[in-house]
């Protein structure tokens, strides 16, 4: 029983068709990815290791089924929505959270039919009222070599993406939110640090390979801007990358203005694009020049 990961992110775009021909500017192998049967939605994906980064879109026509809190976030310009969390056993996890008293929600069957009539299938697991935070579990029912045969060059990407690193929260009050994440992840409450780059205190829960960070503004700069234009939720992605000059040169090929560059807590240098180019969200770079 463990959650193992960040599985995907999930961003949220009135068109999807405009949605990926952004990301794949900056520099992402973007493929369609098809239909939730039911659900009103499609999606895109570029495919990483052994996660990815979804763009999400509802169907012409098919409001109704998107539902209303989807439709709302999309109305209200979309983004970051969700962090999903890949989960080895979910109905385990689920009443270990139980019996630390969270709410979450029996597990749920979903899937997705790929333009080649591929059916991918899932369990999801989400959290009710008492936690509204913005993560979900999924455990995949789909062998992770045939997902990733759904795209053509999984993990090839044109910026030398090689994974997600770390998912960013912002939150008013740091402290009291590590709390909750704490408890709903079932683990200890990590050490405050000091993000250079997008200016907070924050806290960093690890996910094997991922990092999920929740986020107080600590001064003007990327934090403070997305809580104080959005409010409360996920903002910004972290991505390592084989070379950081490969990415902003495919970007300024493209058309896109240079990323800003940072140096991070660690020493190491980033780069951000901003979300006003990437459908509203923070995208990071990280990674040997």
């Amino acid at each position: 029983m463990a959650l193992t990961r960040i599985d995907h992110v999930m961003i949220c775009v009135p068109d999807l068709q405009a949605g990926i021909e952004t990301y794949r500017r900056i520099g992402f192998d973007v493929h369609y990815g098809g239909v939730h049967p039911g659900a009103g939605t499609e999606n895109a994906i570029a495919f990483f290791e052994d996660d990815y980064l979804e763009i999400l879109g509802i169907r012409a026509g098919e409001q109704g089924q998107a539902g209303a809190a989807l439709v709302d976030f999309i109305a209200r310009g979309g983004g970051l929505r969700y962090l999903a969390l890949q989960s080895d056993d979910l109905a385990a996890d689920v009443a270990a959270m139980r019996r630390r008293g969270v709410d979450v929600a029996d597990p749920t069957d979903g899937g997705r039919r790929t333009p080649a009539g591929q059916e991918l299938r899932w369990r999801v697991a989400r959290l009710g009222a008492g936690n509204p935070l913005p993560i979900f579990f999924i455990q995949h029912l789909t062998p992770l070599a045939e997902r990733r045969r759904t795209v053509p060059r999984p993990g090839e990407h044109p910026n030398g993406v090689l994974r997600p690193e770390r998912a960013y929260i912002v939150v008013p009050d740091v402290a009291k939110a590590a709390e909750t994440y704490a408890r709903v992840l079932g683990v200890p409450v990590p050490r405050t640090e000091q993000g250079t780059v997008i200016k907070a205190s924050m806290v960093v829960f690890n996910l094997g390979p991922t990092g999920l960070t929740v986020a107080e503004p600590a001064g003007p700069g990327p934090a403070a801007d997305a809580l104080a234009s959005r409010g409360p939720g996920p903002f910004q992605v972290l991505f390592r990358t084989r070379s950081m000059d490969a990415a902003d040169r495919w970007m300024r090929e493209h058309g896109m203005a240079p990323p800003a560059r940072g140096i991070r807590t660690s020493g190491e240098h980033a780069m951000l694009v901003p979300p006003r180019d990437a459908c509203g969200v923070s995208i990071g770079f990280a990674g040997p020049a």
